[in-house]
């Protein structure tokens, strides 16, 4: 007995002395090698490639603005307390019921295209949502529709108190200068009857009621002209 146990302890010696000296593992597993690789050598599969990216939005081309509508009105001058439009004659020719619409224009009509935009506002500088305003003039000759609603119209106001007309710049009339009549009234307020004069027109010196506080702001646009005037009102009467 003694025998066979020192031949064990001395087996069991020798196991030990090979382990430590890197001989093979009692389960049999290869030891991975502590030898550096070489530089740019893989050292495992090299990983699939990747699917390529996505272009992020912000290096999308930005949308074009929209043009600024031909005419539209600028943020209305008014100091408190504004003057009330004068009012004009209404002369001769006025005809009621014009059908509703912010365009005079008609097809083959002859003349120089008009925009004419603006506020309508109380003497306190506030705009009037929806008020009326009721357009009639002569055509590029000079002549008036008498019989029909020919460059005659009315509309109203936006929440903002803004209008805009599209029409022709009108002839002039026998005795008169170029003029564009209107009516102008708040919800519920006095009806303001009056005339838009053009600058820089010769016979507004002999035209006998010609009046300067009733001269509209025009500029060339290329495409016709763009005007704007701005009507001050009396506010709904109580």
């Amino acid at each position: 007995m003694p025998r066979r146990i020192s031949l064990l302890l001395v087996s069991l010696m020798i196991a030990s002395l090979l382990a430590a000296c890197g001989g093979p593992s009692l389960s049999g597993s290869t030891p991975q090698s502590d030898t550096p690789q070489p530089a740019g050598v893989a050292t495992s599969a090299p990983p699939s490639p990747q699917q390529a990216p996505t272009q992020p939005a912000s290096t999308l081309p930005a949308p074009t603005p929209s043009a600024p509508v031909q005419g539209s009105a600028p943020t209305p001058a008014c100091a408190s307390p504004a003057d009330l439009t004068p009012p004009m004659t209404e002369g001769p020719y006025f005809t009621a019921n014009s059908p509703e619409r912010a365009s005079l224009l008609e097809p083959g009509m002859a003349g120089t295209k008009l925009v004419l935009t603006g506020y309508v506002l109380t003497t306190d500088c506030q705009p009037v949502a929806h008020a009326l305003l009721d357009f009639w003039q002569a055509n590029a000759n000079g002549e008036y529709d008498n019989s029909g609603y020919t460059l005659r119209g009315h509309q109203f106001t936006d929440a903002a108190g803004r209008y805009q007309l599209t029409t022709v710049v009108p002839g002039l009339y026998p005795g008169r200068t170029e003029h564009i009549h209107v009516k102008v009234q708040a919800p519920n307020g006095p009806v303001l009857t009056t005339q838009l004069f053009f600058p820089g027109v010769e016979s507004n010196e002999t035209d006998s009621i010609f009046d300067p506080g009733l001269v509209i702001t025009i500029q060339d646009t290329g495409d016709g002209e763009a005007a704007t005037f701005d009507f001050v009102v009396s506010a709904a009467t109580k």
